[in-house]
């Protein structure tokens, strides 16, 4: 190659880089037009970078064809022809016939499977082709245990990704940032946070990245003080770090806990992610704080405004669950409406959302849009329109739903078979209820706890005392330190008027040491949740409160004595 040509291969090269970087495939094409006019198409570093910029402007077909017109091909081509196959999961076939094609596979070419593998799921095929690359004796680099470290955390168990991290060992390949890094993430998604602190503490530099591993590993197997301990020693927090503590808290019950950390993050003036707004938007609901919630919105309204737009379909989803669950349903509704994709979380979360709060025709009415869709409902989609028909007092659809679930390939699981116990037993049919639970394959007759618990709740409301029996005996055996069950069966016989019996409930219920978790009720105020139990008094100004109460109640039983009296 004369200086004059390199020169000129030099100057294609950095168009076609041009055009990869805008996403110009017009440039491309006419720079293609060019090689073959001039027939530097031959340089085969060239041809294979026309591959490349056609894949990457998502022209794949023209990126098979540059492939085919190579006239020789080397290891960078078929590569690259790789790459592009793996970017797109509906192409995975397709990808995986190249690999199995490919004359001679080097190291690249196995990191670019396991990548692509591990990235679409397929985590069990990732780690076979890891295996058959040692096996075959090629070397692996930082960039194959940032492939297939991911992809072992997302197997069942930790010895796919203990194996990986002896393979580095033994081969002397030494722990870089980065695969510190993912083998920290890697344990902590696993669960195995102790493991994730002993690389944390052989790594010589930490980053940030370490840091936040460090602390979503915590968060991931419940040891959240262990975690706010790493959060505060951390040295530098982007809004990753706060998301992984946030998220952590809420994943586990701490919802006011990741509030309170939510408020201290915008404080710093710390822009949350989506990932963070979810999470947040989450223990919003949880805690029913729906003026809280509607502040949230009105922020990622503000932030899209100002081109940072924090809309998408998770977060759609997680308003739309939040207004849900906090009674808002004209607002989900308009959210859910202006959507421009929705996806079945969507779907779903307005179907119970409906239902749960007692709007069983509007429920079912989003199912028939949804299957009109195209969208195929899941046991989820099941589950919501079984609890409209329980509220909506619905009884025949209750088990032309559950016949539905057959038609669409779902099998119905014990929770789909509580709901329609339910329905039934809201209205008195409780022999057909104890019908559905002898008949139910999947408990071999013997029935779930969700199941005979629904049975109880209504043997409790209507009175039958012989089933009540039978259905609190089956809970005792399924669930005996539950205290909540003897006491329904207490009250039962006590409704009857059998007080000797409702005694001995009791009698056994103490016997155990079990009791009954006290019921509370909370509303919103100035965006805070107020808890009170039964005769609370713990409030700092319970005292105003009950004289409040007893002025309400005046105020209601004068005001019903006056229409009594008006009728």
């Amino acid at each position: 190659m004369t200086s004059t040509t390199a020169e000129t291969v030099e100057l294609y090269l950095s168009q076609i880089e041009l055009s990869i970087a805008t996403k110009d495939i017009k440039l491309g094409r006419l720079l293609h037009s060019r090689l073959l006019k001039t027939a530097l198409a031959l340089y085969t570093l060239l041809s294979n970078r026309l591959v490349d910029m056609y894949a990457k402007c998502g022209s794949l077909p023209c990126a098979l064809s540059a492939f085919d017109d190579l006239p020789s091909k080397n290891h960078q081509s078929w590569n690259t022809l790789l790459a592009a196959y793996s970017r797109d999961f509906q192409l995975l076939p397709c990808a995986l016939r190249l690999f199995d094609v490919m004359p001679e596979r080097n190291l690249c070419s196995y990191n670019t499977m396991i990548s692509c593998l591990g990235h679409h799921g397929q985590y069990r095929e990732a780690l076979t082709t890891f295996t058959e690359m040692q096996r075959n004796r090629i070397g692996f680099d930082k960039f194959t245990i940032v492939a297939i470290a991911p992809a072992c955390s997302g197997l069942p168990d930790l010895r796919a990704l203990r194996q990986v991290h002896s393979a580095i060992i033994s081969n002397g390949l030494e722990l870089s940032a980065i695969m510190s890094n993912v083998l920290i993430d890697g344990y902590g998604k696993s669960g195995d946070a102790d493991s994730a602190r002993f690389v944390f503490d052989q790594m010589e530099e930490r980053d940030v990245v370490s840091w936040t591993s460090l602390i979503g590993a915590y968060s991931n197997a419940n040891r959240l003080d262990d975690a706010y301990l790493a959060f505060i020693n951390t040295p530098s927090r982007n809004a990753v770090t706060w998301t992984a503590l946030i998220s952590g808290l809420e994943q586990h019950g701490q919802e006011a806990a990741a509030v309170g950390l939510f408020e201290q993050m915008m404080a710093d003036r710390v822009n949350p992610t989506p990932f963070t707004l979810v999470s947040i938007l989450s223990a919003f609901a949880r805690l029913g704080l729906l003026d809280r919630g509607k502040q949230v919105h009105c922020y990622m309204f503000r932030r899209r405004f100002n081109r940072l737009d924090c809309f998408n379909i998770f977060t759609h989803n997680a308003l739309i669950d939040m207004y849900s669950k906090c009674g808002d349903m004209k607002s989900a509704s308009q959210l859910f409406d202006e959507m421009p994709e929705r996806d079945i979380v969507s779907w779903n979360s307005m179907i119970t959302g409906f239902a749960q709060n007692g709007m069983a025709k509007q429920s079912i009415n989003v199912f028939e849009r949804m299957v009109e869709a195209g969208i195929s409902p899941t046991h989820v989609t099941f589950l919501g329109v079984l609890s409209a028909c329980s509220h909506g007092g619905l009884v025949s659809e209750g088990p032309r739903f559950l016949r539905l679930m057959e038609e669409y390939g779902v099998h119905p699981r014990p929770e789909h078979c509580s709901a329609l116990i339910d329905v039934l037993g809201r209205k008195r049919k409780l022999e057909e209820a104890m019908e559905v639970i002898e008949s139910s394959s999947f408990t071999g007759g013997s029935g779930s706890v969700g199941m005979w618990g629904a049975l109880l709740s209504a043997c409790r409301v209507h009175g039958n005392v012989e089933l009540g029996r039978r259905a609190a005996e089956s809970l005792f055996a399924l669930e005996p330190e539950n205290g909540a069950r003897y006491v329904t069966l207490s009250n039962i016989y006590a409704a009857a008027g059998e007080w000797e019996a409702s005694r001995r409930v009791r009698t056994a219920m103490k016997g155990k040491g079990l009791s009954k978790e006290v019921g509370c009720s909370w509303i919103e105020v100035k965006g805070g949740k107020r808890v009170f139990l039964a005769e609370d008094k713990s409030h700092f100004r319970s005292h105003e409160i009950y004289e409040m109460l007893d002025v309400l109640f005046h105020q209601m039983m004068e005001e019903d004595g006056a229409q009594n009296y008006n009728n």
